[in-house]
């Protein structure tokens, strides 16, 4: 590198951006090596992600270590929408902080898996690596509009299911409150899985974690890149808005059309989606630490 890197870092959702969300796993090649060749240059990276440690290590942590990750890169994970947390080494994944708090009850998970296994494993398989939440996704040998065709009446029962447990939960415009009066759950769908978690996890938990374990582990630099493939995925630009950082959101399917923020959207040129946009703004920011630049320009 002819310049030192400039002051910022990247906070990143994993399943579009950086992992094929058909494969599961990095199907780039140049998005592993630029990855490493920012982290090793001094930029912080973090991926926020509703997935496991377990499944990001899959899909990801090994490609990274596998490219030359060095000592002094600051590398994080943050899965489960802000529920585990730890640092990425040379050696993969370091200790686990695991907010126990958010496990939803262990009889829930149990009746979710049997709904999977009964009623609709021809589509779909229950994630065992999860700590905090209950997860089901999309089985990687089933074509997408057949599994979006059928989580409707999947998160239809697992919402039956919840009122059979009298579990407060919301899905969509519905909610059912539990007899104490409570909603502490939230089954969330997105384009490859279903998620039955707390109300309070989220990308934006995600963000305020991140930014935590930076603090204790050196700088955190005031200029942010945010990059996810959902609407939800903004709610880690919006912490970082609030909280007086500058951020820049990349928006690699933006199939809704980006909402409007007080913040900069980027949104593919091309019709590109997913991981083919998210390997061509990695490129891009490592190209601005050999100019000296701001990656696109002022936030």
């Amino acid at each position: 590198m002819t310049s030192p890197a400039p002051d910022f870092g990247l906070l990143l959702d994993v399943d579009g951006p950086i992992a094929s969300p058909v494969a599961r796993t990095i199907a780039i090649p140049s998005i592993a090596s630029d990855l490493v060749t920012l982290a090793n240059a001094g930029v912080p990276i973090v991926f926020n992600t509703g997935r496991s440690d377990r499944s990001l290590q899959k899909g990801v942590v090994g490609y990274v270590v596998d490219g030359g990750l060095s000592e002094d890169a600051r590398v994080f994970g943050v899965c489960e929408k802000g529920a585990v947390w730890f640092r990425i080494t040379p050696a993969g994944i370091g200790d686990l902080s695991i907010d126990e708090t958010l496990v939803p009850p262990p009889e829930l998970a149990r009746a979710v898996d049997d709904l999977v296994a009964t009623r609709f494993s021809d589509w779909m398989f229950f994630d065992h690596s999860k700590r905090t939440m209950i997860s089901v996704e999309q089985r990687t040998d089933v074509h997408s509009d057949d599994y979006l065709a059928k989580q409707p009446e999947f998160d239809r029962a697992v919402l039956d299911l919840c009122r059979t447990f009298d579990f407060g939960v919301m899905w969509r415009n519905e909610s059912f409150r539990a007899a104490d009066g409570r909603v502490l759950f939230r089954i969330d769908p997105s384009i490859i899985a279903t998620d039955i978690e707390s109300i309070r996890v989220g990308k934006d938990l995600g963000a305020e974690r991140a930014l935590a374990l930076l603090a204790r582990t050196g700088h955190v630099p005031h200029t942010w890149r945010t990059m996810g493939d959902s609407r939800s995925d903004y709610a880690m630009a919006d912490w970082l808005h609030s909280q007086r950082y500058d951020v820049v959101h990349i928006d690699v399917r933006p199939t809704e059309g980006p909402p409007e923020k007080e913040y900069r959207v980027l949104t593919p040129e091309d019709g590109a989606t997913n991981d083919a946009v998210g390997a061509v703004f990695l490129r891009r920011w490592v190209q601005s630490i050999v100019d000296g630049i701001t990656p696109d320009g002022p936030a």
